[in-house]
């Protein structure tokens, strides 16, 4: 029932970026994070020590099991506020639906939203629903934070080390799914993955962050999600010249990622989204890729991820700490790259 899945639905980067580059700037000074260096979510502060995080996120099946589908939806829109250091409050769903599809499907997607929302302490307080000839699932989340303690997908300094936490290759294992080739084992590896929620990897870089109270190493953090992991990099390495932070250049290790079993095989076997090739045409020019990185794996690289891992940037002597944290609350993560003065091209992929 579609046409694209999960994040791989999103709209050409290329289209937003045109269109986000002409509207007209905010003057709201409560605005402490808005959509002008494209982040995970929005930031407004209610007074000296609250701020609200806001996000809205929702797509279309990206699994064949309703019940999981409302799951990784879920999982995928409280990411957001998990990457800007924020604790999820509250929660609107966003539905779409057939008017002659079975209700009894609809009820199960739910659940399974729900399921996560309670998993994240998260209240679902109400929603929107609207017949669709295309299923459409998400949420509008809203979460709570220290307007001092912000991450931004912005603020990476040369020398940092770059971590990265979950595998890669959700978008080329559910291209192969929706053409009824998907590995089993690579299926059940993408969906334990999907449904598995970045709130403890959140809260292991609260707790890196709470023990260098006068110099926080975490510089910048971001999800991946259906832009890419290098189109994320990107915008990571981009800066924001109204906020005073510099552009960088990213330096990445294709052979240092986690990949899920089956992932290198679905890219040969050509399972390739739209959003991989819109992704690929945005962000080419920025990347450029040793002659040993096979074409397999650059499509990994480009490929849309859906409730994907954090990307951090973080201070090399608080790397092994942060690795280790991580670790303690059963999260996997690796040193995939690192961060060097500006230069050109933007991202090396060795």
């Amino acid at each position: 029932m579609a046409k694209a899945a999960g994040c791989a639905a999103k709209l050409n980067p290329a289209t937003l970026d045109r269109i986000l580059r002409k509207l007209p700037p905010q003057s709201d000074p409560n605005v402490l994070v808005g959509f002008d260096t494209n982040d995970d979510a929005g930031i407004y502060q209610l007074d000296e020590n609250l701020a609200l995080v806001q996000t809205v996120d929702f797509f279309t099946p990206i699994v064949d099991d309703p019940h999981l589908f409302g799951q990784i939806a879920a999982a995928n829109a409280l990411s957001d506020v998990y990457a800007m250091g924020g604790r999820p409050i509250s929660a609107l769903s966003i539905v779409g639906f057939p008017e002659k599809a079975d209700p009894a499907i609809l009820e199960e997607i739910i659940r399974g939203g729900l399921c996560k929302m309670n998993e994240a302490q998260c209240s679902v307080i109400g929603g929107h629903s609207i017949r669709n000839e295309d299923m459409l699932f998400g949420y509008a989340v809203t979460g709570v934070i220290d307007p001092q303690r912000v991450w931004r997908n912005v603020g990476a300094r040369a020398g940092d080390v770059l971590l990265f936490t979950k595998p890669l290759g959700t978008g080329v294992i559910t291209t192969a799914l929706k053409k009824n080739e998907a590995e089993p084992e690579a299926l059940a590896a993408a969906i334990a993955a999907m449904t598995t929620l970045n709130s403890a990897a959140a809260a292991a870089l609260r707790q890196v962050q709470e023990k260098y109270p006068i110099a926080n190493p975490i510089h910048a953090v971001t999800d991946v999600t259906g832009f890419s992991l290098l189109g994320h990099a990107r915008e990571m390495a981009l800066g924001d010249s109204a906020s005073g932070i510099a552009p960088v250049s990213l330096e990445i290790d294709h052979a240092k990622f986690m990949y899920f079993p089956g992932a290198f095989a679905a890219a040969r076997a050509g399972h390739i989204s739209g959003g991989l090739k819109n992704n690929r045409a945005f962000i080419a020019e920025c990347a450029a890729f040793e002659t040993s990185v096979s074409a397999e794996y650059q499509d990994l690289l480009f490929d849309p991820q859906t409730s994907g891992g954090l990307l951090i940037s973080i201070s090399r002597d608080a790397a092994d700490d942060a690795l280790a944290t991580l670790a303690q609350h059963k999260v996997a993560a690796q040193i995939v790259g690192c961060v060097l003065p500006k230069r050109t091209p933007l991202i090396s992929i060795i």
